[in-house]
């Protein structure tokens, strides 16, 4: 009898912690798997970032967002639906430089803050991992644009991003891909655009049941000849961090190095992922 316990213990655990594995803070290279039909994941967090620029603004500083959250809900077995944002960006400015929309600007000190823009996302599963041939998936996304030009944070102007993910479990390491391209409005005129690529690689070494390494190379690269419009720049961030799982809660942490003069020289993240079956799909 005490043998059964232990086994359908370590079953109902196995069940719970799936569809939070699934998901993928503190990285931000999606997964193809989604969460499953009738489940809604919460993650929320807090994220700081050492000399963030804004191009089209001028002002740099040392960013918090918190808290950060993202809504995941499965409308089948295959699709998910994903709104990612943030209630409250506070950069603490050190630098003002000259910039395409410094005039819009209504900052007065050496603070600013504003609300974070939404991406609104759909993701669903094309084709399921096998034996010999990783999952593959497809997502798509729309950044609205919530964040002003006046406060400094803001492009106000909407994006839309289409990627193709792919991923594979090989023993305990599960890695994911994505690649794609991403149509980025100039925020300084309504009738041009950049063109960018979408890249990102992942990793998550499980260690036991509970506990991963992880770590991705995620950005994206300007595809303009020249040099890219303000705000639609090439970036890139090296992360790595880890995760601990019991049930359906998973905490995780993460610090993060840029790629680029556009990116924050460091960072960290610390955050939470929750998962809960709410209704049924009919």
């Amino acid at each position: 009898m005490q043998i059964r316990r232990l086994v359908v213990v370590a079953v109902v655990t196995l069940v719970c912690a799936r569809p939070v594995a699934a998901q993928q803070r503190p990285l931000v290279t999606e997964d193809p798997e989604p969460i499953g039909a009738g489940r809604v994941l919460v993650e929320g967090g807090l994220d700081y970032a050492h000399d963030q620029l804004y191009p089209v603004s001028g002002l740099k500083g040392n960013l918090v967002r918190v808290p950060t959250i993202g809504i995941s809900v499965g409308i089948s077995s295959i699709a998910e639906f994903q709104i990612d944002g943030g209630f409250f960006d506070h950069l603490a400015i050190n630098e003002r430089r000259a910039a395409p929309l410094s005039s819009e600007l209504t900052v007065v000190g050496d603070t600013t803050h504003d609300v974070s823009d939404v991406v609104v996302a759909t993701k669903m599963r094309i084709l399921a991992e096998t034996a010999s041939r990783p999952a593959f998936g497809i997502r798509f996304a729309t950044k609205l644009p919530n964040a002003s030009n006046e406060s400094g944070l803001g492009t106000d102007s909407f994006d839309f991003m289409a990627t193709l993910l792919a991923a594979k479990t090989v023993q305990s390491v599960r890695v994911a891909g994505n690649f794609g391209f991403a149509i980025l409005a100039d925020p300084t005129r309504g009738d041009r655009q950049n063109d960018l690529l979408l890249y990102g690689l992942s990793f998550a070494r499980a260690f036991t049941q509970q506990v991963e390494f992880v770590g991705e190379v995620n950005g994206r690269v300007s595809t303009r000849s020249g040099d890219a419009f303000p705000g639609t720049e090439s970036r890139g961030l090296l992360k790595l961090g880890g995760r601990y799982t019991r049930g359906a809660l998973r905490l995780d942490a993460g610090a993060f190095l840029g790629l680029t003069s556009f990116d924050p020289t460091a960072g960290f993240t610390i955050g939470f992922t929750y998962v809960v079956d709410a209704f049924k799909v009919p």
